[in-house]
């Protein structure tokens, strides 16, 4: 019998991203003007006058019965109710996906009540299911911090991995002092990039190659996850473009460590074994002795000279700090004048014992004189996931502003009301 090969490599992978509340509306406003056109995009929020705004495919107001179109006012119980309300509608928009990643500005209403049950939804469909999601700033106070922290520990238990970014690290990005325009882009890049290399993992054939499954491995049921790019050209581009990945300063995850390793390597055709190796030995050193570590190799024939890395890593046994991401990002991008005078981070609010059998709100004791649920604003000030309407109102469109401007004023103003 003549030996036939079978050309068909099956179905394709079908990935959703989720924005929920006005963080992750914007974030993916973004990604869809980057144009990012690998996976769908859905809109959630309780604010129907914002998902005019978004530019996503499939919009989802969530709650309409309880916050009538208006928004969840920062309450957290709020915006976990409003998705309970929805639940029906959001198993609609996750049907056919077979990886889901939800993302939110964390500290606020919808996005930081409403992500964790969007979360419990895609996980009771047997859908791959990853968090993307923001840490205020220091700036924006004990109680958005709070939120976000029960939000996080909330949304931990409900997703297989999730990737934390602390805006707060988003200073020490930049020699020079980051505008607030461009600290909201940064933070939206980690979710564009992950999206986007795991789509090219699984989509791209690959001389060494990766699939869906391989993902899955690594991913399901992981708890916290690191997801670095790094990309270089010239002389020591692999290891230039390896330390890049596994130290992301803007990941509150390190690879150090690690138990399950993605390393993907997409490179010019002339590239060489030995700088393939150094890359690959780099990573392999910084995780766990006793790791499992899948790698993949692909050639671009459109670089030249050059080489993309992308670390995905799960299975940590404890998590590095972001003081230490702080020193990683000094390291890793040469910020040593900034380093000088750079603030520690906040520290962290213990996380709060999770559910075990019912999804109960870890909101209702912590937000008893919450802010009142007035309407959020109608219309984003910026394009970011970070959602943090309260401040940038302060600071109207100056594109100028930076971070440290806005930490700054708010300082004034608390010392002078004491």
């Amino acid at each position: 019998m003549p030996f036939e090969f079978d050309t068909d490599t099956g179905n394709p992978v079908t990935i959703k991203v989720i924005g929920i509340g006005g963080g992750g509306n914007n974030a993916i406003n973004r990604m869809i003007n980057a144009d990012v056109t690998s996976v769908e995009f859905v809109a959630v929020n309780t604010d129907k006058q914002a998902l005019f705004s978004s530019k996503a495919t499939q919009k989802i107001q969530i709650g309409e019965k309880l916050t009538k179109g208006q928004g969840a006012g920062a309450n957290p119980e709020k915006g976990q109710r409003a998705a309970e309300e929805s639940r029906e509608e959001i198993a609609s928009a996750l049907k056919g996906a077979d990886m889901v990643f939800i993302t939110a500005g964390m500290g606020g209403g919808t996005g930081t009540g409403g992500a964790p049950v969007v979360a419990e939804i895609a996980k009771d469909m047997g859908l791959l299911t990853v968090g993307i999601v923001t840490k205020p700033f220091k700036f924006e106070g004990r109680k958005r911090m709070e939120q976000a922290e029960a939000g996080i520990a909330n949304l931990k238990e409900r997703v297989d991995s999730l990737v934390v970014i602390p805006n707060e690290n988003l200073k020490y990005v930049s020699e020079t002092p980051i505008t607030l325009l461009n600290a909201f882009d940064v933070a939206d890049d980690v979710l564009k990039q992950g999206v986007s290399s795991i789509s090219d993992l699984i989509n791209i054939p690959g001389h060494v190659n990766l699939d869906f499954a391989d993902i899955t491995t690594i991913m399901r049921d992981a708890g916290l996850a690191h997801m670095g790019v790094g990309h270089a050209k010239g002389e020591n581009m692999a290891r230039a473009a390896a330390d890049m990945a596994i130290k992301s300063p803007l990941i509150e995850s390190s690879i150090n460590g690690a138990k399950g390793v993605i390393i993907s390597i997409i490179a010019s055709p002339d590239v060489n074994l030995e700088e393939v190796e150094t890359a690959s030995s780099m990573i392999a050193d910084a995780a766990h002795p006793d790791a499992n570590i899948i790698w993949g190799v692909a050639f671009d024939n459109d670089m030249e000279d050059e080489i993309k890395i992308t670390v995905i890593a799960t299975g940590f046994a404890s998590v590095t700090t972001s003081t230490d991401f702080t020193r990683a990002a000094n390291s890793a991008f040469g910020a040593q004048n900034k380093s000088a005078n750079a603030e520690p981070a906040a520290p962290s609010v213990p996380e709060p014992e999770p559910p075990r059998s019912t999804f109960s709100s870890p909101f209702v004791t912590d937000l008893s004189s919450s802010r009142s649920s007035a309407s959020q604003p109608t219309e984003s000030r910026h394009r970011g996931l970070i959602d943090d309407s309260d401040t940038s109102s302060l600071f109207g469109s100056n594109k100028e502003t930076t971070i440290d401007d806005i930490d700054d004023v708010l300082t004034f103003f608390k010392k002078k009301n004491k």
